[in-house]
This record gives structure tokens, C-alpha cells and sequence, in this order.
């Protein structure tokens, strides 16, 4: 059994509404054997993991995989339990998962939710591992797996803090997305979008940070502000530490200027040659030492946020406790089999280790890491409480003085931190500081908050929700309105025309769509953009007020959709294109993977449908929010079930576009009045325009608005490229337009059917991975509605070989009776196109079918500049043979 493939789907997709890996697996010469007929594989497969025995399968109850196993299940649908059990064991909350066969009769594709990428791919690369050891009937080494995963994931997982704030993000459906591996949140999106890595916000300047990093700095800017911080100074070499250190009188601190988490912090030094060995400690981890006077008492953490302290622990450096038995060694051992400790910062608790601080603080008391305390003897391991080193902490909010309080605060406002951990040293946290009593230690930026949220005693604080509340106060959005458009033909119109009606009022649009990525006006990014890369390129740019997302079938079947959920899904139509690509065969199962926009839609929000088209019925029962359906007739049954249902729709009545709700009709513009429906031609882009006006009224947007948007958008390469794009040539006309399926070749058809041209010439061409039958079909229409035929073919061919496509769009403009004589092949799609439009004729109508509309228009300019320099020679020529002939007359 081996991968041939993996794809993770970070977000809503076509298999589930949370992210899945898909993984292609070949099952070679045992895909047609089942688990109950290889030697021992069941009783094998149950005892290295017990746990599958509870999973419920698709027979809904514990015990059906079970069931299943024992009947005889293929290897796919075992790989993909192994995999949930996997998941599971490592502390995954995962369910779901599909196994299903593809044309090739061995291989699988298998489909199962995860929480954790990088931990969900060494799940399934051990799944393969597990199942392919037991086929060979050899024993798996599952403790050395486990132990492997066990480390992926605790590498991989966000930390405590990081987690913290994005569950609770989650839980407030605020937009969440983590930046790749950086450990970074995009909280919100578009202008809302903030950002925060741990609990460091993007409000901190880089200055603050640096301050607050800069402990000595850190010292003088509280001292000068009256602020309680032990005394000291800088000391770059141990004889001028001896000197700080005689001024200040022992007992002294040494700690590195710029490190970080407790790391070579040394207290209660008492003489010159602890000394000594304290800075040399802490010579490890900076070039500067900062000497300063010991403050005893207890250890204090107060988390200040947004200029408020809303949670305090008291930390405890870590210890072990005598049984009068075990070594010190030994119980250090004991304690980090605790299952809340973690190796860094991904449990609530963080393994105790023996290093040479944790030796020198041993040796001070008499001890090493060999010695056996008595019964009850507490042994402490560290001098510092951080919890990055092994400490402990205990809440002691509600205890904490109101003027220590205010302090706090005030020293995260020097620092110009809104989120900020005040560390104190005092003996009573419940009494105001004094100069007596204790002081302040540091400021530190980015303080964790594991301590608050994970506290060994006392209450749990959630910090998160604090953290979120500066960030997104009550009342303020954390997302700018998505609109996302999808169907077969219509796509990129429609998403033109809403963002062009959205940025009437300066509003500032970020349009994702095949012809671009544009903020506002200004194009950001050229070529095809209708997958999920793109809508997230849109959400991350903080410009952004409303983003409007053309979002593509290929998108949505490889990676899902780049966002979570929008306010508008728009699904303009369903047809036959594409059919027999990525496994999509019939009408139904195209609408199943469109269907995905009108499912990912906010409570409140409003799925956009087409009353007029034959799946629509069956994709109303997928939607489960709002619904807004439009007709070109209002007499459309579905339309006026929903009208006595009491919603709103939007039809098309005696050459005008009405909304209609709670029995008032309301008008939103003549037909003739809107420029991209050539007077009702088109009848394409009057369907269109229908979809846009819902679209547009669906978002609250005012009638008046959606009025003047439609009826100042323009059907020419400015405003929509590529769509029903007519130039006059002088003499006769081009029409540019990117058709390329069945649907937009008939809608062009219909369209140019009301022109009046003095005969119609076609450069037509299909994409290679469309099915015979509809490039066949294709060629018929044009060869029903054109009298000269250019046929040219795509650059990628799609696997079919040069001159397939060609010849069977000829065959059958042939058989709809078209001369052969009038039918030519250029391959070359811009050398067909030059060729159509220099060949033409007074009044005639040539229409291209293009692939790049962007290069179709380079050569529609570059050929209306040579059709005048032929104009011109030709009168120039007409000139000189009138005068030769005068001048002849004149000498007779």
C-alpha cells in the first residue's frame, strides 16, 4: 500500500465544513482483499489499537467499525480509522472521515478530518506504516510511533496563550486564521483585520517591546516615574559586578540584560564567589549582566490589559518532594510524568529540568542530584517561579491590593504596552508596595498566560476574553462583508458589477475574479483569481471595506474555500461544463460542489439562487439560511411559491426588473436602460443583472444605488474584458468574449441573433478536457449561427493531442452545413484572430472566442491601426490613379 498524494483543506470544503486531508492511496495488488481474509490482520490491527473497537463507522453506533472489520472492510476504510485513532490518542477531537474508490481500480481516495496538519500527515504516514506491517505479519513497533507522534505534535501545536485566544476567537465567531507556521492570528479580516502573535498585539511598536526587553531602561523609566525597582546597574565584566554589587550591599540578583523566561537568573547571592558563579551563569545567555539588590518574598505576576490589571498569580520555582527513597533525580523523573506537563509550552505545566542552575541551587543547600530527601522534605530546584523552567502558579486575583493595581497599570503605560505582565517581588501582594515592602522586577512584553488560564490553584482567569475585548471592543465588527459568486457562466460579470455598484459611494472593494485581483480601482495582481489564495489575499489587506469573491469550481474541488463564511453566497446557474473532470459526472454532483457557497453562509445571511434553473429545487434544500431567488419571468412557479411564503425576490416584468416583498413591488430599472443587456439581447447578462440585484439587495444596499450601478456599468474592456465586449472596426464590428462551454456559446448565439450585421464570422475554440459531446455540441451551434468559421485551439491542450479538438469542432460546423470552403484551421489563437478581422467584410459581425481576452484586445487595437493604414493607402492609392487619368484627359 503506498501515497500517492496528500491535500490538506484548511477550511469549508467539498467533503466537510471542517478541514480535511484528502490522500490518494494505492492499495496495489490487495485492493480488492478484505481485512478478514489476511492472516491475523484483525486480531493484530485491535490489539496495538484497542480503541478502534469503540468507533461507530458509518452504521451510526459504537462497535459498527467493529462490526465492519469482522465482516471484511477494504484497506482503505481501515487506513482511514487507523488514522482518526491515531489522531485521537494524540489528544484530537476528530470524527469524520470517508473512503472511496476512483477509475483506478487499486487506488482510493481517503478523506478524514484533523485538527493539527503537520501531526494529521505523520498520522496517516504511520497509518500506512501500521497497515502495511500487518499484512507483512510482522509486529509493529506502536509504543516508538506513538512516542514519534507524541513529539510532532507537541512541536507543532499552538502554544497555551496562542491557543487560548484562538479558541475564544472561535467561540465569538471572530474571524481566525493562523499565518502558516509563524505562529501569528489574523484576527478579523479586511480594515478589521488585527494581529497578534502569543499575546503581543499588533498596537505594541516594536520600541515598546524593545524597552520592555531592555531591563536596565526598563528600570530608569519606572524609577523616574516614582516606581518601586530594586537598585542596580549594568556590569559588562565580573570585576565591575563586584563593584555594583559592594555599592548595593548583599544579598544581589545577577541576571542577563536581554534574556528572557527566567534564563540565568540567579537570587540571593551573598558573597564574591557566588557571585562569580551567578555571572558566569548568566554569561551564557547575554554579553551584559545586570546586578541588582535581592528583594525577598514571594513572586508575583500581574497581567495588565488595555490598561487594566485583570488577573495576578503567585509563582513557584519548582520542587520535589521527599519519600525518603528516591533520589532527587528520581523524583524530578516521577513529577515530569505528570500528564499536565509538557516539554515547552503546549500543556498547562513545563517539564523540571536538571541543569547547572538547578545543580548550583542544590549545592547552596548541600545537595545533588543524587541525594535522597527525607519523608516530606521539599526541595526547591530553582530560584526563579517562571513557568518555562518547571514553576507553578496560584491565582491570587481577588487578593491583590487595589494601589498595586493602579501600579501595574501604570508601568505597562510607561512601557506603551497595552498588554503587558508586571513581575513584583513582595511579601504581600494584598498590601500596597512600598519601597520597604518589595518592588517592581520587570515589564514584560508578550507575557504568557498559561499561569492564568492553567493555574495549579485557584481560579482559571480567562485572559483571552480580556485580550479580545481591547482588541474588538463591544459593538465594533471584526469582519468587512463577503459576497461570493459562483455558477457556471456569469461568474466574473457578476462580481464585476457588484463591486463596480459597491465602490460607487468610495466604498473600497477587493475583487477577487479570472480577471484579477483589484483593490478598489488599482489591479494588484493579474491572471485567473478565483480560488482560496486569492479570497485570503483579499481578507489579509487591511484596505479592504467589502470583498466581493468570484470563487470557481476548480477552487472549491482542490482547496475548498478561502474563507469561512460569507454574508451572500450567489449561485448564478448550473451547467454541463466540466463535466468528466476531477471525478464530477453528472449535473447533480456539479451542484453538490457549487453547492458549498450557499451552505458557508452566516446566520442572518443570504443565499442567492436562479429560479429559473433546473437544480435550483434541489439546491434550496442545502441552504440553511436566508434565501432570495430571481426569474426572468414572473410567472416562474418557484418564484411564486416564495412570494406566498412572504420572502423577497427579484423578476423580470414587461422589460423591467422589480423586487418584490410583503406584496410591495418596487422598481429597480428598465432593461433598455441597463447597457450590458444590449436592450434585452442578452439575455445572459439580463439573468446576470438579476443576480446582481439580489446580490446587491440581500446586502441592505439601497435601491437607488443598485439603479445607478447596473445602469452605469458598460459591456466594453474597461469595465468587463472578455464579456460581450463589441469594437467598431469602421467598417464592421468585433465581438470579444471569453465562451468556452455550451451554455455561453448558445448565449452568444442568442444574443447576436438581434444584430443587424451583414453576416457572422466565428473564431471558436473549446478547452481539451471538455467530453466530445460538448465540443461537438459547440461546433453546432457556431455552425448554426455563423456563415465563416476560423477554429483555433487552446495553448494547453489537456491532454488531448493537436488537432482533436479542431477536428471535431469542424466535423460538426460541417454537418449544420457550413462550406468547408468557409471553415479555416489556425491553430494559433492570435494569429486566427488577425486573420478573422482582416478578412472581414462591410457590416459583417466577427466574433472571437477567447482564451486571453487581455492579448484578443492587443490584437483588435493592433488590427484597427492597420485596417486604417489600408483605408488610408487605398484612397492614397484612388488619389494618385484619378489624377494620372485627369492629367491624361488634360494632354488628349
Amino acid at each position: 500500500m503506498d501515497i500517492l498524494c496528500i491535500q490538506p483543506y484548511k477550511g469549508r470544503n467539498i467533503y466537510s465544513h471542517k478541514p480535511v486531508i484528502k490522500a490518494s492511496i494505492d492499495l496495489e495488488n490487495l485492493f480488492d482483499t478484505p481485512s478478514n481474509q489476511i492472516n491475523r490482520f484483525n486480531e493484530g490491527l485491535l490489539q496495538i489499537l484497542p480503541g478502534l473497537g469503540k468507533h461507530h463507522c458509518s452504521l451510526g453506533y459504537e462497535g459498527g467499525f467493529l462490526e465492519r472489520l469482522r465482516e471484511g472492510t477494504y484497506l482503505a476504510h481501515v487506513t482511514e480509522h487507523v488514522v482518526l485513532e491515531l489522531q485521537t490518542l494524540m489528544g484530537c477531537d476528530v470524527h469524520y472521515g470517508q473512503s472511496r474508490g476512483t477509475q483506478r481500480p487499486s487506488v482510493y481516495c481517503i478523506v478524514f478530518e484533523y485538527k493539527n496538519e503537520k501531526l494529521a500527515i505523520e498520522c496517516l504516514l504511520a497509518a500506512v506504516e501500521l497497515v502495511n506491517t500487518l499484512i507483512a505479519g510482522k509486529p509493529p513497533q506502536i509504543d516508538s510511533i506513538l512516542t514519534y507522534l507524541e513529539r510532532v505534535a507537541a512541536q507543532s501545536e499552538l502554544g497555551t496563550s496562542t491557543n487560548a485566544i484562538f479558541m475564544e476567537a472561535c467561540k465569538r465567531k471572530i474571524p481566525v486564521t493562523c499565518l502558516e507556521d509563524s505562529g501569528i492570528l489574523q484576527l478579523g479580516n479586511g480594515k478589521y483585520t488585527r494581529l497578534i502573535e502569543a499575546s503581543l498585539t499588533d498596537e505594541a511598536s516594536c520600541v515598546a517591546v524593545d524597552i520592555a526587553g531592555n531591563k536596565h531602561l526598563t528600570k530608569q523609566i519606572l524609577y523616574e516615574a516614582g516606581i518601586m525597582v530594586p537598585k542596580g546597574d549594568v556590569a559588562y565584566t565580573i570585576k565591575s559586578a563586584r563593584t555594583i554589587a559592594t555599592y548595593i550591599g548583599y544579598p544581589v540578583a545577577v541576571k542577563p540584560f536581554d534574556a528572557n523566561q527566567g534564563k540565568g537568573v540567579s537570587t540571593n547571592i551573598a558573597n564574591d564567589r557566588e557571585l562569580e558563579e551567578a555571572y558566569h551563569t548568566a554569561a551564557k545567555y547575554s554579553h551584559a549582566m545586570i546586578v541588582e539588590k535581592h528583594i525577598p518574598g514571594k513572586d508575583y505576576r500581574l497581567l495588565v490589559v488595555g490598561g487594566k490589571m485583570v488577573a495576578a498569580a503567585e509563582r513557584r520555582p519548582p520542587f520535589v518532594v521527599g519519600n525518603g527513597t528516591m533520589s532527587i533525580r528520581q523524583l524530578i523523573d516521577s513529577e515530569n510524568k505528570d500528564p499536565l506537563r509538557g516539554a515547552d509550552h503546549e500543556k498547562p505545566l513545563t517539564t523540571i529540568k536538571m541543569d547547572d542552575m538547578s545543580r548550583q541551587v542544590l549545592a547552596k543547600e548541600g545537595y545533588d542530584e543524587n541525594s535522597i530527601p527525607r519523608q516530606g522534605e521539599i526541595v526547591k530546584l530553582r530560584n526563579n517561579g517562571n513557568l518555562s523552567t518547571g514553576g507553578t502558579a496560584s491565582d491570587c486575583t481577588e487578593q491583590v491590593h487595589p494601589y498595586n493595581m493602579q501600579l501595574a497599570a501604570d508601568a505597562a503605560a510607561l512601557m506603551g504596552l497595552d498588554v503587558a505582565g508586571i513581575d513584583i517581588t513582595c511579601k504581600d501582594i494584598s498590601k500596597p508596595l512600598t519601597y520597604d515592602n518589595g518592588a517592581v522586577i520587570e515589564v514584560n512584553a508578550a507575557p504568557g498566560l498559561r499561569m492564568h488560564i492553567y493555574p495549579t490553584e485557584g481560579k482559571t482567569r480567562n485572559v483571552a476574553a480580556d485580550i479580545l475585548d481591547l482588541m474588538f471592543p463591544a459593538g465594533k465588527p471584526s469582519g468587512v462583508p463577503i459576497i461570493s459568486i459562483t455558477g457556471t457562466n456569469g461568474k466574473t460579470t457578476v462580481t464585476r458589477m457588484i463591486a463596480h455598484t459597491l465602490g460607487l459611494d468610495g466604498t473600497v472593494t477587493g475583487m477577487a475574479s479570472t480577471g484579477g485581483i483589484y483593490v478598489g480601482s488599482e489591479c494588484t495582481l493579474k491572471g485567473d483569481n478565483t480560488g482560496p489564495v486569492s479570497a485570503r489575499r483579499i481578507l489579509r489587506d487591511t484596505r479592504v471595506e467589502v470583498a466581493v469573491l468570484e470563487t470557481a469550481r476548480g477552487g472549491l474541488i482542490r482547496h475548498g474555500l478561502g474563507y469561512d463564511l460569507a454574508d451572500v453566497g450567489v449561485l448564478i446557474n448550473i451547467g454541463d461544463d466540466h463535466l468528466g473532470i476531477d471525478g464530477i459526472n453528472t449535473m447533480q454532483e456539479l451542484a453538490k460542489v457549487k453547492s458549498l457557497v450557499i451552505e458557508a453562509i452566516k446566520p442572518g445571511g443570504t443565499a442567492v439562487l436562479n429560479a429559473d434553473d433546473k437544480m435550483t429545487p434541489w439546491l434550496l434544500n442545502r441552504v440553511c439560511c436566508n434565501s432570495l431567488l430571481f426569474s426572468s419571468r414572473f410567472g416562474n412557479l418557484l418564484l411564486q411559491k416564495e412570494i406566498n411564503e412572504g420572502n423577497r425576490v427579484v423578476y423580470v416584468r414587461d422589460g423591467s426588473i422589480y423586487t418584490l416583498l410583503n406584496n410591495t413591488e418596487t422598481l429597480i430599472a428598465p432593461i433598455e436602460e441597463i447597457p450590458i443587456t444590449f436592450n434585452g439581447m442578452a439575455a445572459c447578462n439580463v439573468e446576470n443583472t438579476l443576480a446582481v440585484v439580489s446580490s446587491l439587495l440581500a446586502l441592505k444596499i439601497s435601491v437607488d444605488t443598485i439603479r445607478a450601478g447596473i445602469m452605469s456599468f458598460k459591456p466594453d474592456a474597461a469595465s468587463n474584458l472578455g464579456r460581450l465586449n463589441v469594437h467598431d472596426m469602421g467598417q464592421f464590428s468585433v465581438m470579444l468574449d471569453y465562451g468556452h462551454n455550451i451554455a455561453a456559446y448558445s448565449a452568444v448565439a442568442d444574443t447576436i441573433r438581434g444584430f443587424d450585421a451583414a453576416g457572422y464570422t466565428g473564431v471558436i475554440g473549446m478547452p481539451g478536457d471538455r467530453r466530445d459531446e460538448s465540443i461537438h455540441e459547440v461546433g453546432r451551434i457556431c455552425g448554426q449561427c455563423f456563415s465563416k468559421i476560423y477554429i483555433k485551439e487552446d495553448k494547453d491542450l489537456r491532454g488531448r493531442n493537436a488537432g482533436d479538438v479542431a477536428g471535431l469542432l469542424f466535423n460538426a460546423a460541417v454537418e449544420e452545413g457550413v462550406s468547408v470552403d468557409n471553415i479555416s484551421v489556425i491553430y494559433s489563437e492570435s494569429k486566427a484572430i488577425e486573420t478573422a478581422i482582416m478578412e472581414a467584410g462591410p457590416g459583417e459581425l466577427v466574433v472571437l472566442f477567447c482564451e486571453e481576452p487581455e492579448q484578443a484586445l492587443e490584437i483588435i487595437v493592433k488590427c484597427k491601426t492597420m485596417l486604417a493604414q489600408r483605408d488610408r493607402s487605398k484612397i492614397s492609392a484612388g488619389n494618385k490613379k484619378s489624377a494620372a487619368k485627369l492629367q491624361e484627359t488634360a494632354v488628349g
